[in-house]
């Protein structure tokens, strides 16, 4: 009848919305990538040596590791809560092949531990939101250290952007006009993923301005951003950095590199040159070298600035983009929104559909040619 149609009619629009987005891919690396993925975060304190070779030895000793890896996460009354669900689903199990009589029929320690797993999962569930919440604060917060907008500096062209693994990255640019006149261009990129390399983005760009506020030396501010994150972090708290004080009226850039990928700039030619020097990232021991380096921007000339997150991003194949494709990109030259958004292009379409596994940052600077007035 109607009222049978109507809800045939709203079943499948339910089924389509709670559906909705999900590819049969997306349900395949559910059981494959994202399964083993799991398994090897919650696990990972766990020695893999350890493992025995035989496949039903295996077995058991992976759910043996599973289950007091996911009880030693949880809080104590939910660790109780999860061990008692396990414990009468089992009951339940036992009862039911065995085919004992019991009084208790086997449908209800069953029910008692989906009804108690559920309820875990809505507790671990509303955590996870908080968290989500406190971390797009965390991540808002960061934005702001970052610039909105290009610099304003006649004759140059500025085109950047940022893509973060995690929630919140520790990739780092950012342009200081000084009271002369002078841009300091600096790129950043911290430790590890998430919160950890976010706070220490966070460390090294107060410091950057704090260092700038006083003086025009990069390789000052690099060693002062090298001694705040020792003392924030020890050896573990590290950052690669390129920092440089650009002379608009001139070009020149006057640099220092402490681990990073060098810069390229394209010349008019079509020609690519690197600049930087080698040296050790920021934050490893309580003094570090800072060789100073010299370059020019000249008109015509692009300055591509990027993180390793460009050059390392893989393909599904497990093949790193690398530096010759990020060279061959450049070499096309162009305006520097043009260069800027090639780059991203190639690199995303190289990546596929592999997710993205490291923060990546790209900055183009391009010096424009004099312009010679109307034709």
């Amino acid at each position: 009848g109607m009222k049978t149609r109507e809800w045939f009619h709203k079943a499948e629009q339910f089924v389509r919305s709670y559906t909705g987005g999900m590819a049969g891919p997306d349900l395949q690396r559910l059981f494959d990538q994202d399964a083993r993925q799991a398994y090897a975060v919650v696990t990972r304190e766990h020695d893999s040596r350890e493992e025995p070779e035989e496949g039903f030895w295996r077995a058991l000793y992976r759910a043996r590791i599973l289950f007091l890896s996911l009880s030693y996460r949880l809080a104590p009354p939910r660790r109780f809560l999860f061990v008692a669900s396990i414990v009468l689903a089992a009951w339940s199990l036992f009862d039911l092949v065995l085919g004992r009589a019991t009084t208790v029929p086997p449908a209800v320690p069953a029910a008692l531990a989906v009804a108690g797993l559920v309820f875990l999962l809505l507790l671990e569930l509303a955590d996870r939101v908080v968290v989500r919440d406190e971390l797009e604060v965390a991540r808002e917060l960061q934005r702001e250290l970052l610039p909105e907008d290009p610099p304003e500096l006649a004759g140059y062209e500025f085109a950047f952007s940022y893509r973060t693994a995690n929630t919140i990255g520790g990739d780092y640019y950012d342009f200081l006009k000084l009271d002369d006149g002078r841009l300091v261009l600096v790129i950043g990129d911290a430790s590890g993923h998430g919160i950890a390399a976010g706070l220490l983005m966070a460390v090294a760009s107060s410091t950057l301005r704090l260092a700038f506020d006083d003086g025009d030396d990069p390789a000052a501010a690099a060693d002062l951003i090298n001694r705040a994150l020792w003392r924030t972090g020890g050896p573990r708290a590290f950052m690669t950095l390129f920092c440089a004080v650009l002379d608009p009226a001139t070009g020149a850039l006057q640099c220092v590199s402490s681990g990073h990928p060098y810069p390229m700039i394209r010349r008019t030619d079509g020609s690519i040159e690197e600049i930087g020097t080698g040296s050790l990232p920021l934050g490893i021991r309580k003094q570090v070298e800072l060789p100073r380096c010299e370059a020019e921007i000249g008109p015509g000339d692009a300055l591509l600035l990027y993180t390793d997150g460009m050059p390392e991003t893989v393909n599904e194949a497990g093949e790193a983009f690398g530096f010759e494709r990020l060279r061959q990109s450049l070499e096309n030259g162009g305006p520097g929104q043009a260069i800027h958004d090639r780059i991203v292009a190639e690199v995303d379409c190289f990546r596929g559909d592999e997710p993205v596994h490291d923060d990546r940052s790209v900055v183009v600077i391009r010096r424009m040619r004099p312009s010679t007035g109307p034709a």
